[in-house]
């Protein structure tokens, strides 16, 4: 890829619409877009808007378009820019691509345009990848992460604790130049409540990413348990659809059943899955089989019993209590179903009636609190991206390392080191510090046009 070279890509989705459109960024947008427009727009201003046509070389015409000018320095990229709405027909497209490309322009490879954002200092890393994030959401809660991202919430966080850190290892390697006076700039106690503070702030970030993650990719829910204890019911109760097919009859989910479910502005993946139970047939027993991997990827399980029968709510919690051992990563819940069958119940576990609706709200309110935990979503900063999380990791690793170092006494030079390696990793979310391998690697995962 040449900086210098005047990009164009379509910045809409492929297919037929109304709507298209095409993106130019570099030094020769005006000029290449004026070249093919009805009009010269040598003399406009920017951010304003020009309805007129495009033809081929020959006069032929491709269509009539609007074209949006934005001065080097006023665009997304930083750079002179052009957007072209046109029809989004996949042939009128392909033309103008095909026309701009003779013109001078060349073809973006994916995430170009956000690479240069950031290049141009439009965008720190952690903004230019909440772009992606902001695409991909699907939920409320995904959007609202993202978009505290791409406001600069989380750099401006990082930044002032990089700075507190910069400074005390400035401090800190100034000693050394001092070494025979025994001179101290750096308050060795300041420093270590310094240390403990970033230290305990970047922990909660990065046990963050727990939730982040979950909330930006959606929480896998395992609906299990025996045959006919209304998991297919449970799962159109809390859909408030007729999802899956319901009947007395033992075993009538033979197979696994997803749909998403949006609480609260967080997307939660149910699955319904087979009812286990031993001697079933051949089918039924291949359902079985897939409803026990479904537990070992699901998140949270909710383990359904019959509340009407005593022996099966016994049962069940030992069951229940068995897979907490097992699964210690995961929040797994005993509901009690059927409770309109039973007069008066006094047992453990979310207790509901599936078929009436009794008790679903507590469940929803449940599952949220499993998800959310202690965080609070509107006002702290959550962690969404896995490199984020490494590289935090790897912050707190560094300054528990400087931590100790200052508890038994260790040089200076040794703590400056430490700090300078965490100060590398926090840089390295934001792109402060950063490699040509790095960004190519961020950026290729972005859809062409963005």
């Amino acid at each position: 890829m040449n900086p210098q070279d005047t990009i164009c890509a379509l910045a809409t989705p492929n297919g037929v619409g109304a709507i298209g459109i095409i993106r130019l960024s570099g030094e020769t947008s005006w000029k290449i877009v004026s070249s093919v427009f009805s009009k010269s727009l040598e003399n406009c201003r920017t951010h304003t808007v020009h309805f007129g046509t495009i033809k081929e070389s020959d006069g032929t015409l491709i269509d009539e378009v609007l074209v949006t000018l934005f001065e080097e320095g006023k665009s997304f990229t930083g750079e002179e820019s052009v957007e072209i709405s046109c029809h989004a027909s996949p042939y009128i497209q392909q033309k103008l691509l095909a026309l701009l490309v003779t013109k001078g322009a060349r073809l973006a490879t994916p995430g170009e345009y956000t690479q240069r954002a950031f290049l141009n200092g439009k965008l720190d890393l952690s903004q230019a990848e909440a772009v992606a994030d902001l695409i991909a959401s699907q939920s409320k809660s995904a959007h609202d992460i993202a978009l505290k991202q791409l406001r600069g919430n989380f750099s401006s966080e990082l930044k002032n604790l990089r700075e507190k850190l910069i400074h005390f290892a400035s401090l800190v390697e100034l000693e050394l130049d001092f070494a025979e006076e025994d001179v101290e700039f750096a308050d060795r106690s300041e420093l270590k409540t310094l240390v403990s503070d970033v230290l305990l702030y970047v922990g909660r970030l990065a046990r963050s990413f727990e939730l982040g993650n979950a909330i930006k990719n959606g929480v896998p829910v395992a609906i299990v348990g025996a045959p006919n204890t209304g998991k297919s019911t449970l799962l159109n109760q809390l859909l408030g659809e007729d999802r899956a097919i319901v009947s007395d009859i033992e075993g009538t989910t033979r197979d696994v059943i997803e749909e998403v479910l949006n609480i609260d502005g967080i997307g939660f993946r149910l699955i319904d899955t087979a009812g286990i139970r031993e001697g079933a047939e051949q089918i039924e027993a291949m359902g079985i089989e897939r409803s026990k991997a479904k537990i070992e990827q699901a998140s949270i399980v909710l383990c359904l019993c019959d509340g009407s029968d005593t022996s099966s709510v016994d049962a069940v919690e030992k069951w229940t209590n068995s897979l907490r051992s097992q699964y210690t990563g995961k929040k797994i819940g005993l509901v009690v179903n059927k409770l309109d069958q039973v007069s008066d119940f006094d047992g453990k576990g979310i207790h509901i009636s599936a078929k009436f609706g009794t008790g679903i709200d507590e469940l929803k309110n449940w599952l949220v609190d499993q998800v959310k935990g202690d965080f609070n979503l509107s006002d702290e900063t959550i962690v969404s991206n896995a490199r984020h999380h490494e590289a935090l990791l790897k912050t707190a690793e560094m300054l528990e390392k400087a931590s100790q170092g200052l508890d038994e006494g260790i040089t200076g030079d040794f703590v400056a080191m430490d700090i300078r390696q965490a100060m590398f990793h926090l840089g390295s979310i934001t792109g402060d510090i950063s490699t040509d391998d790095l960004l190519g690697n961020i950026f290729s995962k972005f859809c062409i046009g963005k």
